[in-house]
C-alpha cells in the first residue's frame, strides 16, 4: 500500500509509481460543506510546490487547492465536473483532483505524515 502525505493546507498526496495523486482531505471537505463546483488544472500544466492550481467551491465558500509538490499535471479527474459532490463522499480516494509527475520525488518526504497531520487538525 502506498503512503499518503499531507500539507498544512489540507491537501493529500499519494505516490503511485512515477505519479503523485492529489486531493483534499476529509477535514477540508467537512469544513467546506456541500461541494458544488471544482475547477481543476489542465494536463500539461507545470505547477510549483504550494502554487494555487485548483479551486473547490461549496455552498459556504470557495477555496484554492495548492500543489503539494512541483511537477507537471498529467491528468485531472474529469468526473468531478459532473459530480463535484463526490468530494464530500470520498475525498481521500475516488474524488482525487489531479495527478502529476513530480519534479523531485524526495520533496514528498518533507510533507506531513498522517500522524503529524492529525496532530495539526486536532490543534485547530
Amino acid at each position: 500500500m502506498s503512503e499518503t502525505r499531507y500539507t498544512p493546507d489540507h491537501e493529500w498526496v499519494r505516490l503511485e509509481g512515477d505519479l503523485a495523486i492529489v486531493g483534499i482531505t476529509d477535514h477540508a471537505q467537512s469544513a467546506l460543506g456541500d461541494v458544488v463546483f471544482v475547477e481543476l488544472p489542465e494536463p500539461g500544466r507545470h505547477v510549483a510546490q504550494s502554487e494555487a492550481c485548483a479551486v473547490v467551491e461549496s455552498v459556504k465558500a470557495a477555496s484554492d487547492v495548492y500543489a503539494p509538490l512541483a511537477g507537471t499535471v498529467t491528468e485531472h479527474n474529469a468526473a468531478l465536473a459532473d459530480d463535484p459532490g463526490a468530494v464530500n463522499q470520498d475525498p481521500e480516494a475516488g474524488a482525487w483532483f489531479f495527478k502529476l509527475r513530480p519534479d523531485d520525488r524526495a520533496a514528498f518526504e518533507s510533507l506531513l505524515t498522517a500522524e503529524a497531520y492529525q496532530d495539526l487538525v486536532q490543534s485547530l
